[in-house]
């Protein structure tokens, strides 16, 4: 459990006015490519940083994994809906890398409503030499062409661009919550509170709705959907989270519509421990397939669970995150933290799950050996290549030197949003406005 900083803070200007932040400026997803390579966040302005890992140099062997800003851009702007008087936030809500299938880099990025495929990519040549127009650009008078020329390509500097070569829009009476893309790719789903949609990656103008629990009457309606994810190789299997704390398995096989789940997760509530709390706490923030396709994690607002998807009776594994929480429910439901949406992540091999807490901590736990830790990011404790320390919360009685006392918990410092490489031990945790990079220990 002990981590090392390989690099703190690598953010623009824009992503770290950490003296002041603005509601822009807070990261709202981040998110791996498929090789570790890259990394993207999303903050709260609509707009995407995309970070680049440093290659290993033998001059500098300790930069290894120092992760560097690549490209940034818009992805978003905020809009209007005159329709309904309503204002539509650029916040990103989500992103999704496409596997790479050529030099070029795709990414998948949504608000609440529209869905943008941008592609990065390098550009470190320029054509020069055009007959009909001249250095700048502008159109030559056609009589002063006495020759022909050739045009060549010329090197010039590294240019990263990222271009929108898809909008997928107007399809969501609600806002958007999670988006996945298939096994396939070709295809990918995007969420919203009552619906589930299906879209081709070439097709903006259509896309195919595969759940839907909108109800006939809206004054029926006791849950809706707060999550879903594809399975990794399994082109026809999702699951997709509830508030109620369920998660339904569907497989598209069956029929076109799956409002019929082939399978039903769901852990019956403990009476001795049923509250006024205990639906809101059973709601589901965030579910994920592991890496083999097996399990299926899912986190609420007090634990993690593992669930294997061939036992719906009960979880295989449950994580207390902070269950110290439990006697401040009250106040967390007054100042309205316990509607906190906390993300959670496998670790490459599917034997290590992290989730976000408060007080900017986060918690790791092993799934071989049982053991778990909370890690704290914070600019205070994270100074490049130093190693974490394992931080202990204490609960009433004495406390000690090292203890942090439950009472003392600053809850608007909140970690939603982490990210594990997809093979090695570097991680991504974003901090309100700040985005940290660990690694193991390096000897």
């Amino acid at each position: 459990s002990e981590c090392s900083i390989t690099s703190e803070n690598n953010v623009p200007p824009s992503l770290n006015s950490t003296l002041n932040p603005t509601s822009t400026d807070i990261i709202s997803t981040v998110e791996f490519n498929s090789t570790g390579e890259l990394l993207a966040t999303g903050d709260q302005g609509g707009r995407v940083v995309v970070f680049q890992r440093e290659q290993e140099s033998k001059n500098q062997p300790h930069r290894r994994g120092e992760y560097n800003v690549y490209s940034t851009f818009q992805s978003h702007e905020p809009e209007f809906d005159y329709l309904k008087s309503l204002e539509i936030e650029e916040k990103i809500n989500k992103i999704r890398w496409l596997p790479q299938q050529n030099a070029a880099y795709f990414l998948l990025s949504t608000n609440d409503k529209t869905v943008k495929l941008w592609k990065i990519s390098e550009r470190d040549k320029r054509p020069e030499g055009y007959n009909l127009k001249d250095e700048e650009g502008r159109i030559r008078d056609p009589t002063t062409i006495t020759t022909l020329r050739v045009p060549v390509l010329r090197p010039m500097d590294l240019m990263v661009e990222a271009t929108p070569r898809r909008i997928f829009s107007n399809a969501h009476t609600y806002h958007i919550n999670s988006i996945s893309v298939n096994s396939d790719n070709e295809t990918y789903m995007s969420t919203d509170d009552l619906r589930i949609n299906l879209w081709n990656l070439e097709i903006t103008n259509r896309s195919f709705n595969i759940v839907d629990i909108k109800p006939a009457n809206m004054e029926e309606l006791t849950e809706v959907i707060t999550a879903a994810e594809f399975h990794p190789n399994q082109c026809n299997t999702f699951v997709y989270s509830s508030s109620k704390g369920s998660i339904r398995l569907c497989d598209m096989r069956t029929s076109a519509l799956c409002d019929n789940h082939s399978k039903l997760f769901e852990e019956p509530e403990d009476p001795s421990n049923r509250s006024f709390f205990s639906e809101i706490i059973s709601s589901i923030s965030d579910v994920k397939f592991s890496h083999s396709g097996r399990y299926l994690m899912t986190r609420d607002y007090l634990t993690v669970k593992v669930w294997d998807i061939n036992m719906e009776s009960k979880p295989l594994e449950t994580y207390q995150v902070h269950d110290y929480l439990r006697s401040k429910l009250c106040s967390l439901y007054e100042n309205d933290c316990i509607f906190d949406k906390f993300e959670c992540v496998w670790n490459g091999t599917d034997s290590v799950l992290m989730t976000g807490s408060y007080n900017n901590f986060f918690r790791m736990f092993d799934r071989n050996t049982k053991r778990d830790v909370t890690l704290e990011a914070s600019r205070e404790n994270s100074k490049p290549r130093a190693i974490l320390k394992p931080r202990k919360v204490c609960v009433g009685g004495k406390r000690r030197k090292d203890e942090i006392s439950v009472d003392s918990l600053d809850f608007s410092k909140k970690i939603l949003h982490t990210a594990w490489h997809p093979n090695e031990n570097i991680i991504a945790v974003a901090a309100t406005n700040n985005l940290y990079i660990f690694q193991d220990k390096v000897n």
